[in-house]
């Protein structure tokens, strides 16, 4: 592996105007870690990488490197470019073994994030950076999100998201409250209420966006984000259909293979694929078989009806009349991207949103309310890991402005309440009485 990856640091052509770095939407410094790495600074480049971007170890799996630092490498103009996840991820992953820095010196001061994705975990470990002390708030058990939830482990092993949780947050002295959704028993009003100077929505996409047609609801449909949270827990037979293709749809296929699937077909409406290059080879090398320019009409107990697709005068897809056809199958995965919740919002005063549910904010995470910030996702709608991880580190320094802004908080309710030394012999006094 150590050869390889000198290999690939080798070929790297230490551009004076890096168009790798220009093409990373966190813009990390390549060129500098590379040139680290050959040094033999191997514990420098990684301290480079987790400083720009905590989810470095993360990002170097899964990002779309054909369409940002790889694929703007001048290499790749006419050879292969520089395959930099390969050099990330085995920095990242070693450098991490060695993080075992405690907490920052407390500043006084409490934030709260809600949702443990990609947004929401850069938040915390930033802020904890600051001195903050920090609260995660998730409905599910662990942290990851989406990362953990919506992604399968052939291509994001859980060991990397549990190595982070260690790391980032028990070593940083950063709190994580599971299984609590936040707009249900706990508002944002109680998080202000309880001395949290500023509040942090990063809840993610987790509302599966629908076909709206006959057969949705059969026992043998789901949708992406259902079924790549828990795939063992369905029962879809050999014979698999997945309406979409984007990354998400790229996922649920491989991963029906990997539970007895032995037939498995993505519907696409044009006869251009959504998801990455990488993503829909190893589909293909797996056996998935594609299906363009279909329309899907109804879903049926025993399979799907599509239809030709069209383009109308108003650039609408629709599907050709007559051309209707029963592709048997035993079942369905719709995967056509999500929406956002709304009872976080319904259960808060003051904060706006678009239609589509999204939270409205500014170009530095405020909301339409005080001291509430957001970002990935449940802001801009689906967005690419290292994205969330860019917009997120903007808004953290943001909160940092803002909370820094505000005095410092001051406990004031029963401040004589004496203190219970020996609690068992309290205890004990009472049942005595």
């Amino acid at each position: 592996m150590a050869l390889h990856v000198m290999e690939e640091a080798n070929r790297c052509l230490q551009c004076k105007k890096p168009r790798c770095q220009e093409g990373c939407p966190i813009h990390t410094n390549i060129p500098q870690v590379i040139r680290l790495l050959k040094e033999g600074k191997l514990n420098e480049a990684g301290w480079m990488l987790f400083e720009n971007n905590p989810l470095t170890t993360v990002c170097s799996l899964v990002c779309n490197h054909e369409k940002q630092c790889e694929g703007h490498c001048v290499r790749g103009i006419k050879d292969v470019p520089v395959h930099f996840s390969v050099i990330e991820s085995y920095i990242s992953t070693t450098y991490a073994n060695q993080m075992v820095k405690g907490p920052a010196p407390s500043n006084g001061r409490k934030a709260a994030v809600i949702g443990a994705g990609p947004a929401g975990l850069t938040i915390a470990i930033i802020l904890a950076r600051y001195g903050y002390k920090v609260t995660i708030f998730d409905s599910r058990d662990k942290i990851g999100g989406v990362l953990r939830y919506g992604i399968p482990d052939f291509r994001l092993p859980d060991s990397v998201l549990d190595d982070m949780a260690y790391r980032h947050l028990e070593l940083k002295g950063i709190q994580f409250r599971p299984n609590t959704y936040i707009g249900s028993a706990i508002t944002i009003d109680d998080l202000f209420r309880d001395g949290y100077q500023s509040v942090f929505v990063g809840a993610g996409l987790w509302r599966p966006r629908k076909l709206n047609i006959r057969g949705e609801s059969l026992g043998h449909v789901t949708y992406a984000i259902n079924y790549l949270a828990s795939p063992a827990a369905f029962r879809l037979g050999e014979r698999i259909m997945v309406i979409g293709t984007g990354n998400s749809a790229m996922d649920c296929a491989r991963t029906a293979i990997r539970h007895g699937a032995r037939f498995v077909s993505c519907v696409n409406l044009t006869d251009t694929l959504t998801a990455s290059q990488y993503e829909s080879s190893y589909a293909r090398l797996e056996g998935v078989d594609f299906i363009m320019n279909k329309c899907t009409v109804e879903i049926r107990e025993d399979g799907v009806i599509l239809a030709d697709s069209q383009v109308g005068e108003d650039g609408k897809i629709s599907p050709v009349p007559g051309t209707e056809k029963l592709y048997p199958c035993t079942g369905v995965i719709i995967a056509v991207s999500q929406g956002a919740e709304s009872n976080l919002v319904t259960t808060t005063k003051g904060i706006d949103t678009v239609k589509s549910g999204l939270l409205t904010v500014d170009e530095d995470g405020h909301t339409s309310r005080p001291g509430v910030f957001a970002a990935g996702d449940a802001a801009s709608g689906a967005r690419t890991v290292v994205e969330a991880v860019a917009n997120s580190k903007r808004v953290a320094e943001a909160m940092h402005e803002y909370m820094q802004s505000l005095p410092l908080p001051v406990t004031t309710d029963y401040p004589d309440a004496p203190v219970v030394e020996n609690i068992d012999a309290s205890v004990q006094a009472e049942q005595n009485v």
